[in-house]
């Protein structure tokens, strides 16, 4: 398989990925964790993981989700609180509720919300 490397700020390395990866979820989709009771809305996709070591050591080794598949970096949320969760794809699915996130930096990446979606503004994209 082609692989390429990018440096990771998170795990604070270099990280060594497929070329070609396919995320099933892109920025400003709304998804919910399978596992856990909370939703979000992707703010930016890794072609793998690229935490760190510690955080990936941290989840249980019968859940540890396989290294090279997409990793998606979520502003999140509960009923009790507002985050940023860092999901692998396998434990993702499009959220259905067709809801706004109610996340108090929405708003700084993101404009309008459309069900199940939101755009990011435009002074963030290329």
């Amino acid at each position: 398989m082609d692989r390429t490397q990018f440096f990771s700020g998170q795990a604070g390395r270099m990280i060594e990925a497929p070329r070609r990866s396919r995320a099933l979820f892109a920025i400003g989709d709304v998804v919910r964790h399978k596992r856990h009771d909370f939703r979000g809305v992707v703010f930016d996709v890794d072609p793998v993981y690229a935490n760190s070591e510690e955080w990936y050591e941290a989840i249980p080794e019968g859940q540890r989700p396989d290294r090279d598949q997409p990793f998606y970096h979520l502003l999140a949320e509960n009923e009790d609180s507002s985050y940023v969760a860092y999901v692998s794809q396998q434990n993702l699915a499009i959220d259905s509720a067709d809801e706004p996130i109610d996340h108090p930096q929405v708003s700084q990446l993101f404009e309008a919300f459309q069900p199940g979606k939101y755009r990011l503004r435009r002074s963030l994209t290329h």
